[in-house]
């Protein structure tokens, strides 16, 4: 089986190459709302632990906006060193981001001085999935050690179609997903 780093190399040229053919409007379109089926399974009081998406990721706005309004509490990762562990901080404007500050690894976060939250629900970035939610990540494991100490959360993984994979190499300590959603599929879901 190909290593993880060779994976995470090709995973994101393919998904980089995928994000470019698409049209802005297209983009625009996409992750706008978490499907019905989705919804179904979070709690109306649920926490909501996103990540602010990079270029390429899966975009995750249309999904804060979303859980905003319906009145749901936001979190994103945030990181006070590369060597501290990564907490989840409240984000009160996904209209605007103006809560948000230049972060580690180029992430937009919330302030030091937003509440730490621990999300009930996470939906998780990524570079490669497979069917069964395993997941290829940054190569960071902020994620799996976060998971870990926080059990039995939800995590959702959001992803482009190109990113699904038929196996991928893992690890005791890496945390499967409990879903992933892509703009033309879910998995996972029932």
């Amino acid at each position: 089986m190909t290593s993880k780093a060779e994976l995470r190399k090709s995973l994101r040229k393919a998904r980089r190459e995928h994000v470019a053919a698409q049209p802005d409007s297209i983009r625009a379109l996409l992750f706008h709302r978490p499907p019905a089926p989705l919804l179904a399974k979070i709690g109306a009081s649920a926490t909501i632990g996103l990540y602010h998406a990079t270029d390429h990721e899966a975009p995750t706005g249309g999904y804060a906006k979303f859980f905003h309004e319906a009145g749901h509490i936001i979190a994103l990762p945030h990181f006070v060193d590369e060597q501290s562990p990564m907490a989840f901080r409240r984000h009160t404007d996904p209209f605007a981001g103006s809560d948000l500050e230049q972060g580690l690894f180029g992430l937009q976060q919330p302030s030091t001085d937003a509440p730490q939250i621990k999300p009930d629900v996470l939906f998780v970035p990524l570079i490669g999935f497979t069917a069964d939610g395993d997941r290829l990540g940054q190569g960071g494991g902020h994620y799996d050690r976060w998971l870990a100490e926080h059990p039995g959360r939800m995590t959702i993984g959001l992803a482009w179609d190109v990113q699904l994979c038929d196996a991928l190499p893992t690890e005791p300590h890496d945390v499967a997903l409990d879903a992933i959603v892509t703009p033309t599929r879910m998995y996972g879901i029932d």
